[in-house]
């Protein structure tokens, strides 16, 4: 396997960046391997899903964020679950969360979204865990798609946990509009949940038509990602991508 690039900025203003997003169940499992993953991909950006949300949620997420050289850049519990780590490489324009509209018997469902620099890039960033009820995941899919219209940028970055393969109609609505970005460009392992059979890819990052997708795939043979930590860390297998952005 070819290695991604590393992050850098380019003397035009462009800039290179490594997203990664991960299903996090909540850190119920093997912290210490969770983070060991998120540190060896070396992302710019982490879109985390089921993040903790109850009793003393910030504390464990920015416990995390500092084991992984990273901070809390939004979300969690105030998003429901989705947050956004970032490296100090990002400049912080805005934040927002975002509670969707609750379906009685259904887990509150949320997007965690930013606006940041790198460079002179400019990018909007969504993390998103979509419904397990298919016609509920649709209609979120659409409320996704409007959410990274108005951020306001030309360039805008979504990932997380859709509940759903490709070929399904919630991510062939996205892969519509968006680039797929393990499609465009396959790095890696392609499969994100592997605890049951068949073996699925659900997880996704999703990237506007102007980046250029250099990678994107489970980071299995990633120097310092290492098969047990990966087993251990959560039920899910994160996605990494490298992305290039342009200058604003």
């Amino acid at each position: 396997m070819a290695p991604l690039p590393q992050s850098r900025t380019d003397p035009d203003g462009s800039a290179l960046i490594r997203v990664l997003s991960y299903n996090i169940r909540s850190m119920r499992d093997d912290t210490d391997a969770l983070a060991r993953v998120i540190t060896a991909c070396e992302a710019d950006l982490v879109l985390i899903q089921e993040a903790p949300r109850f009793f003393r949620w910030r504390k464990k997420l920015a416990r995390l964020a500092r084991a992984a050289n990273l901070v809390i850049l939004t979300g969690g519990g105030t998003a429901a679950g989705p947050a956004i780590l970032c490296s100090l490489r990002a400049t912080v324009e805005r934040t927002e969360d975002v509670l969707l509209p609750l379906t009685p018997g259904e887990h509150r469902r949320g997007f965690a979204t930013a606006v940041v620099r790198f460079g002179g890039a400019r990018v909007g960033v969504l993390s998103c865990h979509l419904s397990l009820r298919k016609d509920e995941r649709y209609e979120q899919s659409g409320m996704l798609l409007d959410r990274l219209a108005g951020l306001g940028v030309d360039h805008a970055i979504a990932g997380g946990d859709l509940n759903e393969p490709p070929g399904g109609r919630t991510f062939a609505r996205l892969a519509e509009g968006l680039q797929d970005c393990r499609a465009t460009a396959p790095w890696g392992g392609e499969h994100t949940w592997t605890r049951t059979a068949p073996h699925r890819r659900i997880d996704a990052i999703f990237a506007t038509k102007g980046i250029e997708v250099l990678g994107c795939g489970v980071p299995l043979d990633l120097p310092g990602v290492a098969a047990a930590d990966l087993l251990g860390a959560t039920d899910h297998l994160p996605v990494l991508a490298a992305l290039r952005v342009p200058a604003a």
